[in-house]
């Protein structure tokens, strides 16, 4: 029996028809393109991630976790291994005082209406980052002056190869630029966020002011990733970007936004590989140009380590 088929049994076995084989996960992501995950599985509750662990420790199956898969290029090929998603029964949220927890599933943007209603400030910036509530928390999402880092007071998480749910600190995560130190098999299930008082028309105003930037300065009618590169120390990479006259640059059907230079779109034909080739083309020309080496917000789905 290979690997694939042993992880298979053992998953079937503790979560029936809910995997699923040869799953397209390009729908899944804000690109639209990619290939499919051998298996595929959205765990409910930390009896599906411990199957999930049993799998991987048993058949050394890769494994990858994707979220609302707004940062993420899927290779044409796929995934060879398995994938997990939180389901829904990690979507909740939950308010006591100036504090909310929420499953690491909840959507930023959710997150950032329920905040609004408990009349709680400090989560505004996160309407218009369309990641969940756990890839934010793991890439330290931010926007508006705003990051995860400011907000997460602890979070749980469930060590895939490990075995073992543990809870952090928001100092123990490790929070940095567009980064944390979680380890790599730590998924993000739970976290709670410590807000403030704060009135709910103001809130409401930043916002609508957060998400009417967004429609007047991204290509949001466009399969895009968001940012496709951090901010280099002192600069903007949209900026250089713009600047080496990149805008509109094509490699086969994916191309640099005309309405935002760090973003790439990409259109019906488009593949990872043109993705990959046009980054590369980028990097290469703010190199020669700028002297500056562009590091990528956008990740592949790889295996973790």
């Amino acid at each position: 029996m290979s690997d694939l088929a042993a992880a298979r049994a053992i998953l079937v076995e503790a979560v029936g028809p809910r995997l699923r084989e040869e799953h397209p996960l390009a729908p899944l992501t804000t690109f639209r393109i990619g290939g499919p995950a051998a298996l595929y599985l959205e765990p409910n509750d930390e009896a599906d991630l411990r199957a999930a662990h049993r799998a991987i420790v048993e058949t050394g199956i890769p494994v990858a976790i994707l979220g609302k898969g707004s940062n993420v290029l899927v290779p044409d090929d796929g995934f060879a291994g398995l994938v997990l998603r939180l389901g829904r029964g990690y979507r909740w949220a939950a308010r006591d005082g100036d504090r909310i927890t929420a499953g690491a599933a909840m959507p930023l943007p959710a997150l950032a209406g329920v905040a609004q209603q408990h009349a709680l400030a400090g989560l505004a910036f996160g309407v218009a980052i369309p990641a969940s509530f756990g890839g934010a928390i793991r890439m330290n999402a931010g926007a508006h002056g705003g990051q995860l880092a400011d907000v997460v007071e602890e979070a749980e998480t469930f060590r895939l190869r490990a075995g073992d749910a543990e809870r952090r600190t928001g100092e123990e995560i490790g929070f940095a630029y567009r980064s944390t130190a979680l380890p790599a098999d730590a998924v993000v299930v739970s976290a709670t966020l410590r807000l403030r008082p704060g009135d709910p028309a103001a809130i409401r105003e930043e916002m609508e002011a957060a998400r009417e930037w967004r429609r007047r300065t991204q290509p949001l009618a466009e399969p895009n990733c968001g940012s496709v590169f951090v901010n280099p120390p002192g600069a903007h990479a949209a900026a250089l970007i713009e600047a080496a006259g990149l805008k509109g640059l094509r490699v086969g059907d994916a191309s640099v936004s005309t309405k935002h230079a760090n973003f790439i779109v990409a259109g019906p034909d488009a593949t990872s590989q043109d993705v990959l080739a046009l980054i590369e083309q980028i990097r290469g020309r703010i190199l020669d140009e700028d002297g500056i080496t562009l590091h990528t917000e956008v990740r592949m789905l790889e295996p973790l380590g």
